[in-house]
């Protein structure tokens, strides 16, 4: 999958607040993950092309800008999150901040470190948690595999994050944000192609239903009978 020239100048905003709008005025989309997998890295890629390593701890920055989706201009969002599930002991806490941005965006990005176990363990309560608040199954859910390039660390091998993903009825891939641009587009790309097409089914499945079928104009023949009838009945 190649994606369109983006050589356009843009400006990355952060915006104070996730004021949705109008549906289908935005893609809204949300990247979720433990602590230290890469996610703002992974979005400052997608929107700058740049890489930048090191990161103060995130508290959820929103970022927006257009771009182009099959040569169409498309205003995305994309929520950054810090770390945001706890486990312990087989008990998921998941944090208020999350479960707002889950209600709110309408494609994720699941990812961890192929370097961090514990980070792999995150993404099965994090894809359930999705599907609490969206149990629509075409809601557009993808687990990435990050930091693809620090094979000598690897703590998660690439068939075990296919299985997870196979058992989860998601999409799965590996990529290496510092090394691999195009990767990183791809993925992003790809999450807006979904998130599009799910916009216009709704529309559609909404045009659908307000839809009033039109009663029938009676029949001048059957009504001219009915008279006729009626009369007749008078007379007798």
């Amino acid at each position: 999958m190649r994606l369109p020239s983006m050589s356009q100048s843009f400006l990355l905003a952060p915006i104070a607040e996730c004021a949705p709008g109008p549906p289908g005025a935005q893609l809204r989309l949300a990247v979720l993950g433990a602590r230290g997998v890469g996610k703002s890295a992974m979005i400052v890629r997608f929107l700058t092309k740049r890489f930048i390593g090191d990161y103060e701890p995130n508290t959820g920055n929103l970022y927006s800008r257009l771009v182009q989706l099959e040569g169409d201009p498309v205003a995305v969002q994309i929520q950054d999150t810090p770390g945001c599930i706890q486990v312990q002991e087989d008990c998921v806490q998941v944090l208020d901040s999350l479960s707002r941005c889950v209600k709110w965006a309408e494609g994720f990005l699941l990812v961890y470190s192929i370097t961090d176990y514990s980070s792999y363990q995150s993404v099965r309560p994090l894809y359930q948690h999705i599907r609490k608040v969206h149990p629509d199954a075409r809601t557009p859910v993808i687990i990435v595999g990050n930091k693809a390039d620090l094979l000598h660390a690897r703590q998660v091998q690439a068939k075990e994050g296919l299985q997870l993903a196979n058992e989860l009825g998601s999409l799965f891939l590996e990529i290496s944000t510092s090394d691999d641009s195009q990767g990183v587009c791809d993925v992003f790309q790809y999450l807006c192609k979904e998130v599009s097409k799910l916009q216009h089914a709704g529309s559609t499945d909404r045009r659908r239903s307000s839809i009033i079928p039109r009663p029938k104009s009676p029949n001048m023949q059957d009504l001219k009978r009915r008279f006729k009838q009626a009369l007749s009945s008078k007379v007798k």
